[in-house]
């Protein structure tokens, strides 16, 4: 569980997330959903720490870590998987070798157990024969496997999304969604996805947070999203090119 309270974050004069709190919880997909510019990503990067935020305090289960030092950071990083937009793979290393990446700097493991752990978790996500390849050399969806393969090979507790569907197609996008879903409940992970597909939200969406201009506006589940009254989130659902095919159906 991660818990963030009363957190407020501004870049000069320009005030970008205010007074936000939210629990994010175990073995469950939170999304948080928002337009471009909403202070969503703003969010997700000070919740694991690349952003110190200005108030309020973020705590991993029962751990203070607005309040912790660089080492006491580093113990709770340990624990974390990311998945960033674009996959964000090493060009010049192999599928393994991205994998084996956070293996090798966080494990004490031999180089075997190593290899059978990135092994275990290229398998996981459904990627074979494709361990000597580069990134340029497999397809879209499958550099976005292997970034959640090296995502989980630290067994983590936290797993956190950037918009992992970015550039994909809509097939291969529901196979990501399925596929992050799955390791959530599979590992109870606290996972948090920010996105802006509303097709991911109606897929796996358990927790949603609406974030608007910096405040959270919204918070429910995907059965409530169609029918609430905020009119920010309409505004925002109904451009959604999912309403307008749900539209154009009924």
């Amino acid at each position: 569980m991660i818990t963030v309270n009363n957190v407020y974050k501004s870049f000069a004069d320009l005030k970008v997330l205010n007074d936000i709190s939210i629990t994010f919880e175990a073995g469950k997909t939170n999304l948080i959903i928002g337009q471009s510019g909403s202070g969503k990503t703003v969010l997700l990067k000070s919740i694991i720490g690349l952003h110190e935020v200005d108030s309020g305090s973020i705590f991993y289960n029962d751990r203070n870590f607005t309040a912790m030092n660089l080492k006491g950071r580093k113990e709770i990083r340990k624990e974390m998987g990311m998945v960033f937009q674009g996959g964000a793979l090493f060009d010049s290393m192999t599928v393994e070798e991205n994998v084996l990446f956070p293996l090798n700097m966080f494990s004490n493991s031999s180089e075997k157990e190593k290899k059978e752990r990135a092994n275990f978790c290229l398998n996981r996500v459904n990627i074979q024969n494709s361990n000597h390849l580069f990134p340029a050399e497999i397809s879209g969806g499958m550099q976005k496997r292997v970034a959640i393969a090296r995502a989980i090979a630290l067994n983590p507790k936290y797993l956190f999304c950037d918009e992992p569907n970015s550039g994909l197609d809509p097939v291969t996008a529901i196979l990501i969604d399925n596929l992050i879903l799955e390791i959530t409940k599979e590992y109870n992970i606290t996972t948090i996805i920010n996105t802006h597909d509303m097709n991911s939200v109606m897929e796996i969406g358990e927790k949603i947070i609406f974030i608007s201009k910096g405040n959270k506006v919204w918070e429910g589940t995907k059965d409530g999203i169609f029918d609430t009254d905020n009119e920010d989130l309409n505004n925002f659902v109904f451009a959604s090119e999912l309403y307008k095919k749900i539209k154009k159906i009924s």
